[in-house]
């Protein structure tokens, strides 16, 4: 199992993925601060919307390249690369959600986590 890091590092690696979501003009960021929600599963959720499978797929690659220049981490699990629907980039401290937008809407996380903070990034 892998450790988890805390603190600092779990808010250094959630701003290098605002930072390569709003490299592709992804809409709707908001970042959830989970650590003091109990059970949680991670530190930080980072969520976004794109409009195209394309976009998603060019926010999901700028996250990595964002997040591996500022931090030196690979995502410990990708998924849905293939759908384009809702991909994830797990951290395993954060990890980011890239939504398509009535994708977003269904699976409405940040009513899931309504204990959590809800920060939201100006586009």
């Amino acid at each position: 199992m892998a450790k988890k890091k805390k603190g600092a590092d779990a808010e250094k690696l959630s701003n290098a993925i605002v930072k390569g979501m709003q490299e592709k003009k992804a809409s709707d960021i908001v970042v959830m601060d989970l650590r003091n929600v109990k059970n949680a599963v991670a530190d930080f959720f980072v969520i976004c919307s794109g409009n195209s499978d394309k976009q998603l797929e060019a926010i999901s690659d700028s996250i990595d390249e964002q997040v591996f220049k500022i931090v030196k981490e690979k995502p410990w699990h990708l998924e849905g690369k293939n759908n384009k629907e809702w991909m994830i980039l797990d951290y395993i401290t954060v990890v980011s959600h890239i939504f398509r937008q009535d994708r977003r809407k269904f699976y409405s996380l940040e009513k899931l986590w309504g204990d959590a903070e809800i920060i939201e990034i100006e586009d």
